[in-house]
């Protein structure tokens, strides 16, 4: 390793350095066993100053940011993600009747719209502890990089996962309906 006198380190370093007791009977020790330089080079002199620093100690603090707000009881730790910011009546009937079919009741889900998720990090996602997600619609939220496929259920961990397009588009569209049907019978199991 190359050595490089102060004045050359002043250079490169743009703070204050300060010798604390500790580090000073330290280096005194390890200088005791280091060879002495030769009478070519010159030693630098340090002027050894008697001023005591003292620095606050700052203790990171961990920024606890709000629960994601969640409508309905989500009792049953099904989560349903929708791109939508409100569900108008047609397809909120759809939604209730596709739930009601797969055996689950509408006053145990929770649901969540794109809006609340947006600037939200993935932690403060799992941190619901949703046990089945089904996500309708492009969401701007890291849930995104599950590598779940559309109309096909991905778990990962304890967590199933099922991404369908929009539920504003499914409620128009009979192809999408089907799809989603099928996909909902194998995430709950369903033989009809």
């Amino acid at each position: 390793m190359e050595k490089i006198s102060l004045h050359e380190l002043q250079f490169f370093l743009e703070e204050d350095l300060f010798l604390i007791p500790e580090d000073k009977q330290q280096l005194e020790n390890s200088s005791s066993q280091v060879v002495q330089p030769s009478s070519k080079s010159t030693p630098a002199e340090v002027q050894e100053s008697q001023e005591v620093y003292d620095s606050p100690i700052i203790e990171e603090e961990k920024i606890e940011s709000e629960p994601i707000q969640v409508k309905g009881s989500f009792s049953n730790g099904l989560l349903i993600v929708h791109e939508e910011e409100e569900l108008n009546a047609e397809v909120m009937d759809m939604l209730v009747k596709m739930i009601n079919a797969v055996g689950k009741s509408m006053n145990e889900v929770g649901m969540v719209s794109s809006e609340i998720l947006e600037g939200r990090s993935l932690e403060d996602f799992m941190a619901l502890n949703a046990h089945t997600i089904l996500k309708f619609g492009r969401i701007s939220h890291p849930v995104n990089s599950v590598p779940a496929i559309p109309y096909e259920v991905y778990t990962d961990r304890e967590t199933q996962y099922l991404f369908a397009d929009s539920l504003s588009q499914i409620a128009e569209d009979k192809m999408m309906k089907r799809k989603l049907w099928n996909a909902l019978q194998i995430l709950f199991n369903i033989n009809k």
